[in-house]
């Protein structure tokens, strides 16, 4: 399981026109599977971004996690996470587990997410075309890979 998270002032998800995700400030996560990601992926990514001390304490230094800010949570699919580039210039996604596995394991995401911030986590529509709006505070973004903890 791979994630891009960003420390947001806020974000959204449009499709079609229309809001279906929206959230203050908080984090927003891009999620992306392998088709042999499973419950220990989930658990463990849940768990480090509620965990993950990336907002200003009083003092101003990044010591405080979104759960104990009050922050919100976008979780948003993208399967384009696992985009390899080694061979010519169009992105092959091979990796990237198939839809009916991905859906699945996204949605248990989200669940793990709520049961962790205890309060619901916003999402974009599975599957669909859609934009995602952000004002990236800080900048802070980071990449975390299930598989390749640091």
């Amino acid at each position: 399981m791979r994630v891009v998270v960003q420390r947001v002032s806020d974000a959204r998800v449009e499709v079609d026109g229309k809001v279906v995700g929206a959230i203050s400030a908080g984090l927003l996560v891009l999620a992306g599977f392998e088709a042999d990601d499973g419950e220990s992926d989930i658990e463990w990514m849940a768990g480090k971004l509620l965990r993950l001390r990336i907002f200003a304490d009083a003092a101003g230094v990044m010591n405080q996690s979104v759960q104990e800010v009050g922050g919100d949570i976008l979780a948003v699919s993208q399967f384009t996470l696992y985009a390899s580039t080694r061979k010519g210039n169009r992105p092959s996604w091979s990796r990237a587990a198939p839809g009916e596995v991905s859906q699945p394991l996204f949605e248990k995401f989200v669940v793990r997410l709520q049961g962790l911030l205890g309060r619901p986590v916003a999402t974009g529509v599975f599957g669909a075309d859609m934009a995602v709006s952000l004002c990236n505070d800080g900048p802070v973004t980071l990449l975390i890979d299930s598989r390749a903890p640091e």
